[in-house]
């Protein structure tokens, strides 16, 4: 029987770079494909967050205001991609908004309220794991909100992101799409992972059962919330990887900071990928 090839400690101690080390293993004709793909990931994500840095800069230098929104069902990807996108960045002038439940004070002001005060200030961008769009979606399947509010928050939306753009505060909302397949193969690695069960909540279980309901008030959420001024962007893969580095794609897009043209990777997203509301016919989700 015909041996496997394979790296011997000489091979990595006749090396000094990782293309010397894919040449060695290329000439014993070891596969390492994912290997591969994970090295060219590593590569795009490396120089996407290089160009996000200079974005920091360029903002905090004009004290823009930026609101970068990561939505989508449980398990999508939210909170990893915004970790990519701060990794690298300024925490003077960059903060992660994720808030708990809203207390008994909370619950008895507008509900905007408490959303207002983590807006970005002048040379600041703020990523929000969930946001408003908690009322759209998650409250009325969970019963976490009554009809009247939510058919109120459906009308008071579009007046307040409106109100935001006229005062100069960029939002950009992203919708992270998977399919259910693919919700339910991370619900199961979560919870085989003692350092990802934390993330498995009661409410995240129903998410498979209620799966058409949620379908159902998503597809609201976007027929009353999408608009020119504050439109929806979904970002359709079940690719983690994929979704981060679109995502910085899109961001990146969207301004025309200084050193841009110096940029080493492509900063146009890939638009069977990332597309606006209207333009998604079809959705994994």
């Amino acid at each position: 029987m015909k041996e496997k090839p394979e790296l011997t400690i000489e091979d990595f101690e006749s090396v000094s770079t990782s293309e010397e080390l894919l040449a060695i293993i290329e000439k014993k004709g070891i596969s390492i494909t994912k290997v591969k793909v994970k090295l060219d990931y590593e590569e795009e994500l490396r120089k996407l967050q290089i160009e996000l840095v200079k974005l920091q800069q360029w903002i905090a230098k004009n004290n823009k205001r930026v609101a970068v929104i990561f939505e989508g069902r449980d398990a999508a990807g939210k909170g990893g991609s915004i970790r990519r996108f701060m990794e690298h960045m300024n925490p003077r002038s960059t903060r992660l908004v994720a808030l708990n439940k809203p207390t008994e004070v909370e619950k008895g002001q507008w509900y905007f309220q408490r959303y207002i005060k983590e807006l970005p200030n002048p040379g600041e961008i703020v990523f929000f794991d969930r946001s408003w769009y908690n009322r759209a979606v998650v409250e009325p399947v969970m019963g976490f909100c009554t009809d009247d509010q939510y058919k109120n928050f459906l009308v008071q939306v579009p007046e307040f992101e409106h109100m935001l753009y006229e005062d100069g505060v960029v939002v950009i909302k992203f919708w992270l799409s998977i399919s259910k397949d693919e919700q339910l193969r991370r619900f199961n690695s979560r919870n085989n992972n003692p350092l990802k069960r934390w993330k498995f909540s009661p409410v995240d279980k129903r998410g498979q059962e209620l799966w058409d309901t949620y379908s159902y008030y998503k597809n609201e959420m976007f027929s009353k919330t999408h608009t020119a001024y504050s439109p929806w962007i979904v970002v359709k893969t079940n690719n983690k990887k994929e979704a981060r580095v679109e995502c910085m794609r899109h961001v990146l897009s969207q301004f025309d900071y200084d050193g841009r043209e110096e940029a080493t990777t492509v900063l146009t997203p890939d638009p069977n990928i990332v597309m606006r509301y209207y333009r998604s016919v079809k959705h994994l989700d």
